[in-house]
């Protein structure tokens, strides 16, 4: 790596520092980490198995839970293993590629579960606001087309990023201000100018998640219209019923989302609770997603409790 003028160019390897101000309790913040991770997995490795088998699953909005659950998973293997290492053993360096390579993958599945999250929305709008083509809609070709072009977009969007970074040269630093390579801890650590990199972050950001939360919000203010205007206080009841899991993630996705966004660009909180909010974000959903499913569902329950016990399957 050479230096010149206490600038590097061209750097091979990064430093990440984890949880600034808190390196003397990192270790101890490892383990709540690992056990929300823990549940994570367990719980969205369940969903992947129990939503596959279970015929009554097989509606639109279970299959993009089976997709939102394989997302959750790729975000904790990308972001724990890594983080973990530096808690407990140190492990601060990592090269500049894989630095990059994590990144890509860390907010190209955030992309991809925004889009889901979006999609969910719709199915829900159309089941309630227009149930009798719900089934004629959101046929499985459909279907499949909405996940992939709900990929494409963050893959294409995403992937300009490490492009962008991989053209600087001279950087000030090699230290990350993070315990996992986020765009702006990157963008940061430059010496020249980065103001495309910041702008197209910028657009990337609101591409995305502004964009799904926008059209999300107008599906419930219609879904609303549609079950206030319900006859039957029991028939209001339970079209909100099928609301609720999904209005809970959406909420918790997308609260911590722009606030992690907005303190890291334009806040003055101090870094390690940016850093500390900005994991949570990133770890605690995959780990709610599953349990307030599975709440909801009662399929999802009985089949949770049938492979715990290890009963064979019967008819409920």
């Amino acid at each position: 790596m050479g230096s010149t003028n206490m600038s590097y160019l061209n750097p091979q390897t990064v430093t990440l520092i984890g949880i600034p101000g808190l390196e003397h309790v990192q270790f101890w913040i490892g383990f709540p980490f690992l056990g929300v991770c823990l549940v994570a997995l367990l719980g969205n490795i369940f969903l992947l198995i129990i939503i596959p088998t279970e015929r009554r699953l097989h509606q639109p909005m279970y299959i993009f839970l089976a997709v939102l659950a394989g997302t959750d998973l790729g975000l904790c293997v990308a972001i724990a293993p890594k983080m973990l290492a530096i808690f407990w053993f140190g492990s601060c360096s990592m090269a500049f590629d894989a630095c990059l390579t994590q990144l890509f993958f860390i907010h190209a599945l955030q992309g991809i579960e925004s889009g889901i999250l979006l999609a969910m929305a719709f199915d829900r709008y159309i089941a309630i606001c227009d149930p009798l083509r719900h089934t004629s809609i959101l046929t499985p070709p459909f279907l499949v087309r909405m996940v992939l072009m709900v990929a494409i977009r963050a893959t294409v969007l995403v992937g300009i990023l490490p492009i962008l970074l991989k053209r600087l040269q001279l950087f000030q630093s090699v230290v990350i201000v993070h315990s996992y390579c986020e765009h702006m801890a990157v963008v940061k650590l430059a010496a020249e100018d980065v103001h495309i990199n910041r702008s197209y972050g910028l657009f990337v950001a609101f591409a995305i998640l502004g964009f799904d939360m926008i059209f999300v919000f107008i599906s419930y203010i219609l879904i609303f219209q549609a079950v206030f205007r319900l006859p039957q206080k029991e028939a209001r009841l339970k079209a909100f019923n099928t609301c609720t899991a999904h209005m809970a993630v959406f909420l918790e996705f997308y609260i911590l989302a722009f606030f992690s966004f907005f303190s890291h660009r334009f806040g003055h909180v101090s870094p390690y609770v940016h850093i500390l909010l900005s994991t949570i974000y990133l770890l605690v959903p995959p780990a709610l997603n599953p349990i307030i499913y599975g709440v909801k569902t009662k399929e999802i329950r009985v089949r949770v409790a049938q492979i715990c016990i290890l009963k064979p399957d019967t008819e409920q």
